[in-house]
Order: structure tokens, then sequence, then C-alpha cells
């Protein structure tokens, strides 16, 4: 397997458009690892979640039956859906399916949102306050579908499509924000810095 490690010093320079863009992505999520504005928020925030009386539903949460975190594998119905949707949704006559595969991702968002925020109030400060961000990119992906259900079931499609692909935006984004935050806790190390 080849693996290259990007060198985002000063004096490397990016080669690419790509490379440019990993840096811009790397430096920028490196200091949102650091800010610190809100802390106060994601500690009595984890506090809360940790104090609710789960017994041992926080462990099926957590995954401990599986031996790794749950939240990824839940993620894959709504994502799934979603990216199911976006690929038949100019597909002519595919109008139920795309309704169907919308409204089944969003019914598939609240145990992987449970099981996610579970994780995360357990999660040291820098990628508690990525996870936050991702948690808000989720919500907003979450509005965009619901948006994107609502106008399909008023036989609104092209509206429907247009929330869908701002939804599935925000999913890419959520995604590599929690792909990041996975890494991160994995490796314990700072790939950009």
């Amino acid at each position: 397997m080849n693996s290259r490690t990007l060198d985002t010093s000063p004096t490397a320079g990016p080669t690419t458009a790509l490379d440019a863009a990993s840096a811009c992505w790397l430096k920028t999520l490196d200091r949102l690892e650091r800010t610190t504005v809100a802390d106060p928020a994601i500690r009595a925030l984890q506090r809360g979640i940790r104090s609710l009386p789960l017994g041992g539903m926080r462990d099926l949460l957590r995954g401990r039956l599986l031996g790794h975190p749950v939240h990824p594998v839940l993620v894959q119905v709504p994502i799934g859906c979603w990216l199911s949707a976006s690929v038949i949704d100019f597909v002519p006559g595919t109008h139920h399916a795309t309704t169907t595969l919308t409204a089944v991702g969003l019914a598939g968002v609240a145990p992987a949102a449970v099981a996610g925020w579970v994780d995360w109030a357990d999660l040291p400060p820098e990628h508690a306050r990525v996870g936050l961000v991702h948690a808000a990119s989720n919500v907003f992906a979450v509005a965009c579908y619901t948006a994107s259900l609502a106008a399909r079931l008023r036989g609104r499609s092209a509206r429907g499509r247009l929330w869908a692909l701002s939804g599935m935006t925000a999913v890419a984004v959520s995604g590599a924000l929690g792909g990041h935050v996975a890494y991160r806790q994995a490796v314990g190390t700072h790939a950009a810095t």
C-alpha cells in the first residue's frame, strides 16, 4: 500500500490545487481544535450527557459488544439512503423511491445521533470541539433533508433535489469532520501543526 504524508510546512509549498486545499482544510481543523471559545458549553453538555441514566444502554450505544463504536455503523443508514436517493434522483420515474429513501434516511438519524452524542461526551477537549462542529453540520443536513422530503411530498421534486444536494454537501463536510475526530483520537497526533 502506498501512503503519502502531506508536508504542510511553509517551506514545502503545495504542489497541486488538491494539496493546497488539503493543507487549508488541515490548518482550519487545527485552529478549530485549539479554539477554546465554546469550552464552557462543551464541558456542561458533556457532563449532562454523561449524567443521563442510561444504564446498560450506554455500553450498547458505545458499541462495547462490537468492540468498537457503534456510531459509524449506524450512520450508514442515513448516509446510504441519502446517497442512493441522490444517485437515482435524476432517473425518470423514481420519485417514489427517492422520497422513500429520503424518509428512511431521516428515520435512521436518531439512533446514529444518540450513539454519537454518547461517544462525544467522553472526548477530550480538542476532539470535542471538532465533534461539536460535526454535530452542527449534521443538524444542517437533517434540516435540508427534512425540507427535501416536504418538497417531494408536495410534488416539488426539483426543489426536493436542491435541498437534497445541500444536505449531501453538509453530510460530506460532516463525514470529513467525523473522520478527523476518529482518526485524531485513534492516533493521538496532529497531522497539521
